[in-house]
């Protein structure tokens, strides 16, 4: 396939070129327009000490939904800190092409510099998830982008990154993330490529780490631009983060969290090659890789690994043999299958606890690929994607849209019996919108049956239609 290059030409500092805009500091501007003739926005955010006299770093954020705003506001707070402009697209959408992306994305980065005077050597991407990948694909066709922040999200695609076009990538995430093996492999490629990177390790549900960890990836990006040059050695700065690193280490292995820890000191390592001897940090490796704690839990979470492959690899099979065969008889292996989840979860037992948590994120994320996968289809499937969202209300027992189209489906094809089953199981797992309930397609004639309206009678007080036996 042929391959687009789009070309951004960036010189060393850019003007405000439109004064009669005004944007508020330390506020989120929900919609910057592109053009009067492009009906394309971006949210920004501009720290409350931001003087357009100076060259500022800039984050080009990306959201898979356009969330544009979202995404600005959950950057704001480490911006803000750490002095960096934010611009999120509301335009990008993993439903358009790659090329149509990169082209939206790519007016935004150069509506940016025509408003504000943005350091040429500080120019990142990053976002969340599936925002996280485009992100890391965006360097690969725009130049001069120096690095990537990607929260939760894999490389975009690691078969056009080349030792001739570096940037400097950062992975933020839990343990209990899915993506978290794949960011570990993700890790070695970039380390056999030369790639400058770092993989930052968050505690899953933990707000305040989440921002400890942005922020930490925005200095990283600062402390890589002071080695380069680009910017000035500022030395109590690089002594302030380094001294943060060691307490932060020092707390982990107080915590008897070793891994994490020899994780921080060879990140730690990394950031400050450059800038200390880091004398300190190889001695405390040394300590902790004789600890024998510490290759206990190495052992553990090297078994916890295989053993979430394999079952990775069942959970593929059966899926797709499931759902070329309609095997609705095997729903109930799956629900064993999430039992046995369960358990996983609520184990004494670390690693253990963590690869149940990834596997649950996982087998859901893999009902939904397919699901999005059969339902765009030319011609829909309509038994495989029936069994789909049957499979959907087992892994992720709140996913009310699920039991919503389960109920349409099933009365479309006149088995009113499924039907009633699936409407109780979403009454019964909190549902309360009748007005929903009552306007399903193709359950005209299962909407006035007594059966219905005595479960909606049962679990919502009252039903829509009274229905009088005679």
């Amino acid at each position: 396939m042929r391959k687009i290059i789009f070309l951004l030409l960036i010189s060393s500092t850019f003007s405000v070129a439109a004064q009669d805009l005004t944007f508020k500091k330390g506020v989120v501007t929900d919609s910057v327009f592109i053009n009067d003739s492009i009906q394309e926005s971006f949210a920004l955010y501009m720290p409350k000490n931001f003087d357009n006299a100076k060259n500022w770093p800039v984050i080009f954020l990306f959201d898979e939904e356009g969330r544009g705003r979202q995404l600005v506001r959950f950057f704001q707070e480490a911006a803000e800190q750490e002095g960096y402009i934010l611009a999120a697209s509301n335009n990008v959408h993993d439903s358009l092409p790659i090329s149509k992306n990169i082209l939206i994305s790519n007016r935004m980065f150069n509506r940016t510099f025509q408003l504000f005077s943005i350091h040429a050597k500080r120019i990142y991407t990053g976002g969340i998830s599936g925002g996280g990948r485009l992100a890391s694909v965006i360097p690969v066709f725009v130049p001069n982008i120096e690095g990537v922040v990607s929260f939760g999200g894999t490389l975009g695609n690691v078969e056009v990154l080349s030792s001739k076009n570096l940037f400097h990538y950062i992975g933020i995430v839990s343990k209990e993330d899915y993506n978290y093996p794949m960011m570990l492999s993700d890790e070695i490629l970039l380390n056999k490529l030369k790639f400058p990177n770092q993989l930052l390790l968050l505690n899953n549900g933990d707000k305040s780490k989440e921002l400890l960890q942005l922020q930490k990836a925005m200095q990283i990006f600062t402390l890589s631009a002071m080695a380069k040059g680009n910017i000035a050695l500022d030395e109590p700065f690089v002594q302030k983060i380094y001294d943060e690193s060691l307490r932060e280490i020092e707390e982990l292995m107080a915590s008897k969290k070793l891994l994490e820890a020899e994780k921080l000191i060879e990140e730690t390592q990394s950031v400050f090659r450059v800038h200390k001897r880091g004398d300190d940090l190889k001695e405390k490796l040394k300590s902790l890789k004789r600890d024998k704690l510490f290759r206990s839990q190495s052992r553990n979470e090297s078994n916890m690994f295989f053993k979430e492959s394999l079952i990775k690899e069942d959970y593929n099979y059966y899926l797709e043999e499931d759902v070329l065969t309609y095997n609705f008889n095997n729903l109930g292996w799956w629900n064993y299958q999430m039992e046995e989840l369960k358990k996983y979860e609520s184990s004494q037992n670390e690693a253990e606890r963590q690869m149940g948590k990834r596997l649950y994120g996982f087998v859901n994320a893999l009902v939904d690929d397919m699901e999005h996968i059969l339902a765009n289809e030319a011609k829909v499937d309509e038994d495989a994607l029936l069994f789909v969202l049957m499979l959907k209300t087992i892994t992720n027992p709140k996913s009310y849209d699920a039991y919503l189209k389960v109920v349409s489906y099933s009365s479309k094809m006149e088995d009113y019996g499924t039907a009633l089953f699936y409407a109780e199981e979403l009454l019964k797992n909190g549902f309360t919108d009748k007005t929903a309930l009552y306007s399903l397609e193709h359950t005209a004639l299962l909407r006035i049956t007594p059966e219905f309206n005595d479960l909606v009678t049962k679990y919502l007080d009252d039903a829509r239609y009274e229905i009088k036996e005679q």
